[in-house]
């Protein structure tokens, strides 16, 4: 699990807080929604993730990404998790390229653009390139575009070995006896 510490810049201090405020409020609405019936935690969690969403996006238009320079990693990350579970892929696609000029910048770490990146190509039916996109039904990875050097690519940005992240992975889901488990950004 993430932890969020809320060390950032003084002068992005409330962006910083309200990303992170607001995946900490999706995380607790996924716990609760094991107490209560299957439709009402997806409705709940569903209408969290599309505020969410909606904040990020406006967010954006005013700051740009919100990298780990401007907002503090936590929140960057917390950033990236409200991006991946956003439901409009014009925008992720957008956010995409700016990770990437961030990360290009040394403003935000390679992770987070291994992460979207791979979540992009899945979307648009492409071969990821980090294998960090899971089928949660098959618990193996989406297609990956050369698979034979993955491991380097995951290592470039700080990823472990692939095989290593499925056993995890998978002991993980099977000591819980789940497979409903969203697999997220296990990795960092």
């Amino acid at each position: 699990m993430i932890s969020f510490s809320r060390h950032a810049p003084v002068r992005e201090h409330a962006l910083a807080d309200e990303l992170v405020r607001r995946i900490e409020e999706e995380h607790r609405l996924a716990r609760e929604a094991r107490s209560v019936s299957a439709a009402l935690g997806r409705h709940r969690i569903t209408r969290c993730r599309e505020a969410n969403a909606e904040a990020l996006r406006a967010l954006v238009a005013r700051h740009g990404w919100p990298t780990s320079d401007m907002v503090g990693e936590a929140a960057s990350t917390a950033a990236l998790l409200i991006l991946l579970h956003a439901s409009h892929l014009g925008f992720q696609l957008t956010c995409r390229d700016l990770i990437a000029e961030a990360v290009a910048d040394g403003a935000c770490p390679a992770v987070h653009h291994a992460y979207i990146a791979d979540h992009c190509a899945v979307e648009l039916s492409q071969p990821q390139f980090y294998g960090t996109r899971i089928n949660p039904r098959t618990l193996h990875p989406y297609p990956i575009r050369h698979p034979q050097t993955v491991d380097e690519r995951r290592h470039d940005v700080g990823l472990g070995p692939l095989d290593d992240h499925l056993r995890a992975l998978r002991g993980g889901l099977r000591q819980y006896g789940t497979r409903d488990a969203e697999p997220g950004v296990a990795d960092q």
